[in-house]
């Protein structure tokens, strides 16, 4: 009885390791793919991205890696970084309409970029390799695609070239890198403050009824004023009668202990 458990328990362990593995083996792929960093850009803005190439590979060693830059999004100046160890191929096409870029018309673009790897430069496996790359003005479009390719040492090809899923769906297996462009914050000028109307009393207004309040209330307070001092007087002098003699007393009594 106690075997019968043991096994049973076995067995269970071995059907959840094989689940694992085949989860996990599934969703590596998807996580290991050709991207583009960082994923989020401004439109009409220059930038500069990394396509990130990790080798998927056990054995072999990627040695080239080509991006081609969506046909529907033209970017007017494109240039790459030098990698070492690595030489770097550009080709070009003519678009129609041109492509502006500081005022100037662009009627050729980048439409790809290889990277080719020398002696000793490839991406071995376990490791990852980025290639910067600067681009604008970005175009105004919602997200750019560069579909790319990596080839490994033994041949192998690796499409990474499938469109994005619409919303909710299934991630495809071999997704193409893909950057989203926001659109720019349109630039609103600052709100203005109202323009003080004259007389309204407005700080810095001279002619405002407000400071002539305050000078007529400054003058009347000035003409209060002398009155009550001339009224003082009057009462003083009417006070000091001729031959009245003020005395005055000495009190020589010692303070109380």
């Amino acid at each position: 009885m106690i075997r019968h458990r043991r096994t049973a328990g076995a067995a269970a362990a071995l059907t959840l390791g094989a689940m694992a593995i085949a989860v996990f083996g599934f969703v590596a792929p998807a996580s290991a793919h050709v991207s583009v960093n960082p994923k989020e850009a401004t439109q009409g803005g220059y930038g500069r991205f990394a396509f990130r190439v990790p080798n998927e590979s056990d054995e072999a060693s990627t040695t080239k890696l080509e991006i081609f830059l969506p046909e529907n999004a033209p970017v007017g100046s494109v240039s790459t970084m030098p990698v070492p160890g690595w030489t770097v191929a550009v080709e070009k096409r003519t678009v129609n309409p041109p492509v502006q870029v500081h005022g100037a018309e662009i009627s050729e673009v980048v439409s790809k970029i290889t990277w080719t790897a020398g002696a000793d430069a490839a991406i071995a496996p376990g490791t990852f390799q980025e290639f910067p790359v600067s681009m604008g003005p970005l175009p105004e479009v919602d997200q750019m695609v560069f579909k790319s390719l990596q080839t490994y040492s033994d041949g192998a090809v690796v499409r990474w070239i499938d469109e994005p899923p619409a919303p909710g769906g299934e991630e495809p297996a071999t997704p193409a890198p893909v950057l989203t462009l926001a659109a720019a914050a349109s630039e609103e000028s600052p709100a203005e403050s109202p323009a003080a109307a004259p007389g309204d009393g407005t700080a810095g207004d001279g002619d405002g009824d407000g400071n002539g309040l305050a000078v007529g209330l400054g003058v009347a307070g000035l003409v209060a004023g002398l009155g009550g001092l001339a009224l003082g007087g009057l009462a003083f002098a009417r006070t000091r009668r001729p031959g009245d003699v003020a005395v005055q007393g000495t009190d020589t009594t010692p303070p109380t202990s």
